[in-house]
């Protein structure tokens, strides 16, 4: 069995087995690293998730406490001497913003 013809064809096939193995070897590899990566990726978002969940709670539960100390009630409606100075303050606040819009408005004319 010296031909040359048979002796090829099996190196062909050995060689196309042994590529292969490789080739399935490196897919199972890298599904296994998505799988991974997957894996902590999730965990990374489950982690954010309750971070944030946590801050916004207790940012929630101070500024419950800061509309008590402003005289708040604990359904959040304020007494109207409140209302009226957190109207009149943003009154004021708007009337000097639009002040200053028109001044840096005349600064911009030619």
């Amino acid at each position: 069995m010296s031909n040359p013809w048979i002796r090829t064809f099996f190196i062909g096939r050995a060689t196309a087995e042994i590529l292969l193995e490789k080739l399935e070897d490196a897919v199972t590899d890298l599904l296994s690293e998505v799988g991974k990566a997957e894996a902590d990726w999730r965990d990374g978002l489950r982690e954010f998730t309750e971070e944030v969940l946590t801050r916004a709670e207790a940012e929630q539960a101070e500024t419950l406490i800061d509309l008590s100390a402003e005289g708040y009630t604990s359904r959040g409606t304020a007494s109207s001497k409140q209302v009226e100075r957190n109207v009149d303050e943003l009154r004021a606040e708007v009337a000097r913003l639009r002040s200053e819009l028109q001044r840096f408005r005349n600064q911009e004319a030619p």
